[in-house]
């Protein structure tokens, strides 16, 4: 590793404090910084309350590097904001691997941490307009909730997402009267079986695990109304 600029690097990510991503990720760390590096992780599994505060406490400059594997511009820019009210912003950086990352979390983790054309200062952060062209409810008659949890993210869920809406806005039924309004969440449960899908207003809950699956439950469920039981979790 070159040196960078900063005091100190914090790796924050919900999932860092245990199990078997955190035992790889601290693993791999302690490889590639040494064991010192184990006090930079910081678990945002309950909040980001420690974090906050591992920021406060911590020398400047201080850059961190965004772990959370539903990441995304928006979330980065949610970080960076945050930041900015703390002491110092102007010595504050954020950068994310924006979800992407393989079979070697804390290698790409690390890999950012030298690319300083990647991290972006936590001043000057594009606030959000007052008014949104996408701020009413879309029309639909039915929700889709696909968990974006931890645990569902690292079974896939985030191509299903996109699988998601592309098979439903090609069969016309996305956002549209009669159609189905789709969200991510965090966690639903249960986690074992997941990725996990439920359908409100019937309240049911499905297993989808590949493209496959996506298009069944959107042709044979949501266009032509019929049941997939081979995809529906048992209570």
């Amino acid at each position: 590793m070159t040196a960078t600029p900063y005091a100190r690097v914090l790796f924050a990510g919900p999932d860092l404090a245990e199990g078997s991503f955190a035992e790889l990720f601290r693993r791999q760390l302690v490889a590639l910084r040494g064991e010192a590096a184990l006090a930079d992780i910081v678990d945002t599994s309950g909040g980001h309350d420690l974090l906050w505060q591992q920021v406060q406490a911590s020398e400047r400059p201080l850059l961190v590097i965004d772990l959370d594997p539903q990441s995304s511009a928006q979330h980065l820019d949610w970080l960076r904001s945050e930041l900015s009210g703390l002491q110092a912003p102007e010595q504050l950086f954020a950068a994310s691997l924006l979800g992407q990352y393989d079979a070697d979390p804390a290698g790409a983790a690390c890999a950012l941490v030298e690319r300083t054309e990647l991290h972006l200062a936590c001043v000057d952060v594009p606030q959000l307009p007052e008014h949104h062209s996408w701020s009413c409810i879309p029309p639909h008659a039915r929700r889709l909730l696909l968990c974006n949890g931890p645990r569902c993210t690292r079974r896939g869920a985030l191509p299903l997402w996109k699988s998601l809406r592309e098979q439903l806005k090609a069969a016309g039924k996305l956002e549209c009267a009669g159609g189905v309004h789709i969200t991510r969440t965090q966690c639903q449960f249960p986690c074992d079986e997941g990725p996990t899908a439920s359908l409100y207003p019937e309240g049911e809950w499905y297993r989808i695990r590949t493209a496959e699956e996506v298009v069944r439950l959107v042709q044979e469920r949501i266009v032509e109304g019929r049941q997939v039981p081979e995809l529906l979790m048992k209570p």
